[in-house]
């Protein structure tokens, strides 16, 4: 097979995924009408799930500035998600910590991203077998070795 095929066929493969993930069930969409904000907002929820951060932390792992962070945890506490502290091992550093309602709402998201297509839940047992090998032999090697 060319590398013109090669690549045809990566580029089909990759805008199936796309298609299946991102398209055809948009659970971005979903998480965002159901928990009535906008998605990034969630995904700063989501971070938080692993445990308080600082203002700096939750900036650097949204790849965001600081005034939009900012903004966003402004909103977040205003909802009752988050709550902000003063760290106490820097007093100019401000420590965002989820709430019970917070976290409800983080877990709410991550059932819904979690919760599979209905078109993958329709394959053939032995398509999805063959679709979970392929799966693996994809993932990093470092990831796989975690899984096992």
């Amino acid at each position: 097979m060319s590398d013109a095929l090669d690549q045809e066929a990566v580029a089909r493969v990759w805008a199936g995924m796309y298609d299946l993930v991102l398209r055809q069930e948009d659970r971005r969409k979903e998480v965002a009408e159901t928990l009535g904000m906008s998605f990034f907002r969630v995904k700063a929820l989501r971070h938080l799930l692993a445990g308080p951060m600082t203002m700096r932390e939750l900036t650097a792992d949204l790849s965001t500035d600081k005034p939009y962070t900012t903004l966003m945890v402004d909103d977040l506490e205003q909802r009752g998600y988050v709550t902000r502290s003063v760290s106490p091992d820097d007093r100019r550093s401000k420590i965002v910590t989820l709430t019970p309602a917070g976290r409800a709402a983080a877990e709410e998201a991550e059932r819904i991203l979690a919760r599979p297509p209905r078109s993958l839940l329709a394959l053939d047992p032995g398509d999805l077998a063959d679709l979970d090998r392929i799966i693996a032999g994809l993932r990093a090697p470092e990831e796989s070795a975690r899984r096992s």
